[in-house]
C-alpha cells in the first residue's frame, strides 16, 4: 500500500474502534457500524460493490452489506487494518494509490465531524498536494450534477473546473475541505463561496455533488 494510503486506512480504523460501533457519521442513516462493513465490501466483495454504481446491483449490495454489517465489529476493524486480500483490484499498489487515498480520507473525517468534540485536522502540505491532485482528476465527475457553474479554489489561487454553466460559485478551501465539499459534505467541509447568493444557496443545499 502506498504511504498515504496506509496511514488513512490505520487512522480510519483507530477511529472506529475509538468511537465505537454505534457513533454517528456524516453519511446519512449510517452508524460506524455500517461505515466500518461497507470498506470492508468494497475491498472483499467487488461482485456486490458494484451496486453502490449500478442500480441493477443493488439488491445484492443490500444483501452482503447486512452480512457484513452482522459480523462482530472488532472483526471488521481487523479486516480494515490487514487490507484488502491478494484477489481484490485494491491490493495492488496502483489502485491503493489511485483510489484508497480519497476513500479513507473522507470516511475519516465522515466518522471525526459527526462527533460533537471534533476539531480540525492539520495535514501536511505533501498530503493536501495529493489530495488536489486527485480532485483535480475527478472534478468534473464530482459536479457533474450542480445546479450552478462550480469553481475550486486552493488559497494559492491553483483552480479546478468541477461544472460549466451560470451563474458561478467560487469555493475556495485546502484540499482536504474541496474534497469534502465536492463529495456531498456541504455542511461539513470548511469553505468559503463566492457568488450570487441564491447560486451559493442553491449549490450549499445541493444532493447533487458527488458520485
Amino acid at each position: 500500500m502506498s504511504t498515504f494510503a496506509k496511514r488513512e486506512r490505520l487512522l480510519l480504523a483507530d477511529l472506529l474502534e475509538t468511537c465505537g460501533p454505534e457513533a454517528p457519521t456524516l453519511c446519512e442513516g449510517w452508524r460506524t457500524r455500517d461505515l466500518a462493513a461497507h470498506v470492508v465490501l468494497r475491498e472483499r466483495r467487488p461482485d456486490a460493490a458494484g451496486g453502490i454504481l449500478i442500480k441493477a446491483l443493488a439488491g445484492r449490495l443490500e444483501k452482503v452489506m447486512a452480512e457484513f454489517t452482522a459480523r462482530p465489529y472488532e472483526e471488521l476493524i481487523q479486516l480494515i487494518r490487514t487490507g484488502p486480500p491478494r484477489f481484490s483490484p485494491f491490493a495492488l499498489k496502483q489502485i491503493d494509490e489511485a483510489s484508497n487515498i480519497i476513500e479513507f480520507y473522507i470516511h475519516t473525517e465522515d466518522v471525526r465531524r459527526a462527533q460533537e468534540d471534533w476539531t480540525p485536522r492539520e495535514l501536511d502540505p505533501v498530503f493536501q498536494d495529493a489530495l488536489w491532485s486527485r480532485l483535480e482528476r475527478s472534478a468534473r465527475l464530482l459536479g457533474r450534477g450542480a445546479p450552478t457553474g462550480v469553481v475550486l479554489r486552493r488559497p494559492d489561487g491553483q483552480t479546478a473546473i468541477a461544472h460549466r454553466g451560470t451563474p458561478v460559485v467560487t469555493v475556495t478551501g485546502e484540499p482536504g475541505e474541496l474534497l469534502l465539499f465536492a463529495n456531498g459534505r456541504q455542511d461539513a467541509a470548511r469553505v468559503e463561496l463566492d457568488g450570487e447568493k441564491s447560486a451559493i444557496e442553491k449549490l450549499h443545499d445541493s444532493k447533487r455533488l458527488g458520485i
